[in-house]
């Protein structure tokens, strides 16, 4: 697969995936957040490929890639490392944002000799309590399943955690473009797949890749909270709180988020 954008036939499924940077340079893939796709990744995609093989792409079920079948399980993690595969990439940094970080903490706790690195921005936590996060998605899927999928994506996009999101018009229209491409078919349709290990909170102390957890000053509390809990539960990770930006901030302020990112990564892997 070269440079640009093409379809991966992986795991039974295809996953849309972008490629850019010398394939001799250390590698990085991007995992996005729910609802979203490699287009949340345009502020980091070209800058990181001055220095490292970038990967970005769609998981499955979100933007271009193809929806799961019904009934048939599958695996995030699973996925992303059959990628990687074809791609004939052995180490990796993984970056993922919300969902993103779930996935990458669990390739982290199931192929750990795959992980040069994390990057956990905004990330969710399996098996760490959300009480505030859980209550404002919630009415989402339940509206999704009563009235379908507009009326579910008109309750997400209107939720707390993009907030910032939508006091930033350049941010604000790319975001509103991405969600309203996702098809929803998570809200209306049960899904069959394992999104991350189910308790990463309680594995934490496994993880020996060098990790960053970066998180807006502006998320919500509940993912504040989780930051807090993936810095104390990794080893050695490092914890940057981005000043003025909420749960997107590698949209919300790419050049900070970006400078962080960069000062944090190996320059090989």
């Amino acid at each position: 697969m070269g440079v640009g954008g093409d379809f991966a036939e992986v795991n039974g499924t295809r996953l849309y995936t972008e490629v850019a940077g010398a394939d001799d340079a250390p590698a990085i893939v991007f995992v996005h957040g729910f609802s979203l796709d490699t287009r949340m990744w345009d502020g980091q995609f070209a800058a990181f490929a001055e220095r490292y093989r970038v990967v970005r792409y769609d998981l499955r079920g979100f933007g271009r890639s193809a929806v799961p079948e019904a009934g048939v399980p599958y695996r995030h993690d699973e996925d992303l490392c059959a990628l990687l595969d074809l791609l004939g990439i052995d180490r990796v940094a993984i970056a993922g944002l919300s969902l993103g970080g779930a996935v990458a903490l669990t390739v982290a706790l199931r192929q750990p000799e795959r992980v040069a690195a994390l990057v956990l921005a905004s990330s969710v936590l399996p098996g760490f309590e959300t009480p505030q996060f859980d209550a404002m998605t919630r009415p989402v899927w339940k509206a999704g399943r009563a009235d379908g999928v507009e009326a579910a994506r008109a309750l997400w996009f209107s939720c707390p955690i993009f907030e910032v999101s939508n006091e930033r018009e350049p941010v604000r229209d790319a975001l509103r473009t991405i969600v309203d491409d996702y098809s929803g078919w998570s809200w209306v349709d049960r899904d069959p797949g394992a999104w991350a290990e189910p308790d990463c909170v309680g594995s934490l102390d496994r993880i020996s890749a060098p990790t960053l957890v970066v998180v807006g000053e502006r998320d919500i509390d509940d993912m504040r909270r989780t930051a807090d809990a993936l810095a104390v539960g990794i080893s050695g990770a490092r914890k940057v709180v981005l000043p003025g930006v909420g749960h997107l901030p590698n949209m919300e302020d790419v050049g900070a988020f970006n400078e962080v990112v960069l000062d944090f990564l190996p320059l090989s892997s």
